[in-house]
């Protein structure tokens, strides 16, 4: 998959942050933080959950690589995602390359905006993805990737506003 790839969904969300947008960014920019919520096992991951595998630049610099495995409802996955923008404090963004083994979305990017509102950050995060290509995920598709965007989106998002309302 090209940088250039059209994507036929869309969903994002916007979350008003107490912080500065270097704070958020900073935050975010750590897939750890970012992204817990595929580490943990949940009912939405079938009670499997993914493993991260950051290359050396920890995904954080454009041309990083961020692959993941695991399981889902017992369904072996798998995904590598490329970072291809990365203008801190104020955008990241990154997309699904090669051959995937997921289920209910296909290709994707995903990322994230930050813009500075009075004294607080407003973030969008939000996701560009097709659904799957074979017939079986495509149905799976179909019924249910707009919520697990939906879900993805809003574990993330969520996550940030969390840690900045406990400060």
């Amino acid at each position: 998959m090209n940088t250039k790839e059209k994507y036929s969904r869309h969903y994002e969300e916007n979350i008003l942050i107490p912080a500065s947008p270097e704070e958020v960014f900073i935050y975010a920019d750590d897939h750890t933080n970012f992204s817990s919520h595929m580490n943990k096992s949940s009912w939405m991951m079938g009670g499997g959950k993914m493993t991260t595998h950051p290359d050396d630049r920890n995904f954080q610099k454009v041309g990083s690589h961020l692959r993941m495995s695991g399981t889902v409802f017992g369904i072996k996955l798998f995904l590598d995602e490329v970072i291809t923008h990365h203008q801190p404090p104020y955008r990241k963004e990154w997309q699904t390359v090669g051959d995937l083994d997921i289920i209910v979305i296909g290709h994707y990017k995903l990322g994230f905006e930050i813009k500075p509102e009075n004294s607080n950050s407003k973030l969008k995060v939000y996701i560009d993805y097709n659904l799957p290509n074979s017939f079986k995920t495509r149905l799976l598709g179909i019924l249910f990737g707009r919520f697990y965007a939906k879900w993805c989106v809003n574990q993330m998002i969520s996550g940030v506003g969390k840690h900045f309302k406990s400060e």
